[in-house]
C-alpha cells in the first residue's frame, strides 16, 4: 500500500461559520412567565440554568441506558447505536501532521465501529404535526462525553443495519429485549 504525503489544510483560509440562534431570549421568557405565571420570580438565568441541568440528565440518561431515552411530551426518542464504519478515511490531522503522511483512525477499539447520537420521532404513541421538520444537534458536552465512554462499552449499543429504516430497526431490537426480559423475570427452573 503507497502512503500519501500529506497535505497541510490552510488554518487561515476563509471559513463558513454558521449562524447560532439562541432560543432562551427575552420573548421566550416573557412568554414563558405568561403562560405559567406562579414563576414569574425566576430571571433569564435561572430558567437557563434549569433548562441546561434538565439536559445534562437527559443526555447522562442516554449513555446509561442503552434504550435511550423517551423525551417528555411525546416529542420523540433519542438513542445511542453502533454503525459501521464509513467509507471515507477518518483522518488524523495531528499524527498526519507529525509523520507528513495521510494516518487514518481506523477504532481499533471498537472493531472499526462508530458511535452515533439518533433522534427520532417516528415510534412516539401520537404524531404530531410537521414531526418531518424536528431535527436534533447534540451539544459539544454530549458528543465528547459519548466519545470518552463509547470505546468503553461499545458493544452495549443497539447495532443500526444500514439498509433498513432506523424506526423498524430500533423498534424490533427493544420489542425483542423487552420479551427476552420478561421471559427471565418470569424463569423458575424449579417449576416445569
Amino acid at each position: 500500500m503507497v502512503k500519501k504525503e500529506y497535505k497541510e489544510p490552510d488554518v487561515k483560509g476563509a471559513r463558513f461559520r454558521q449562524k447560532s440562534v439562541n432560543i432562551i431570549n427575552e420573548a421566550f421568557i416573557k412568554e414563558f412567565k405568561d403562560k405559567y405565571p406562579k414563576y414569574n420570580d425566576l430571571s433569564k438565568a435561572e430558567v437557563d440554568k434549569i433548562i441546561r441541568l434538565f439536559n445534562e440528565t437527559v443526555w447522562k440518561e442516554i449513555i446509561e441506558n442503552r434504550d435511550g431515552v423517551q423525551l417528555p411530551e411525546g416529542v420523540g426518542i433519542m438513542f445511542i447505536a453502533t454503525c459501521k464504519s464509513p467509507l471515507r478515511q477518518n483522518i488524523d490531522f495531528v499524527k498526519s501532521k507529525k509523520y507528513g503522511v495521510t494516518v487514518t483512525n481506523n477504532n481499533w477499539e471498537t472493531d472499526g465501529k462508530l458511535a452515533k447520537i439518533f433522534y427520532t420521532n417516528y415510534n412516539t404513541s401520537f404524531r404530531f404535526q410537521n414531526r418531518e421538520c424536528w431535527g436534533f444537534i447534540a451539544c459539544r458536552e454530549f458528543k465528547r462525553t459519548v466519545a470518552k465512554t463509547y470505546p468503553e462499552n461499545w458493544n452495549l449499543y443497539i447495532q443500526i443495519d444500514p439498509g433498513k429504516k432506523l424506526r423498524d430497526n430500533y423498534k424490533k431490537k427493544v420489542y425483542k429485549e423487552k420479551i427476552m426480559n420478561e421471559k427471565l423475570n418470569n424463569y423458575n427452573e424449579f417449576d416445569l
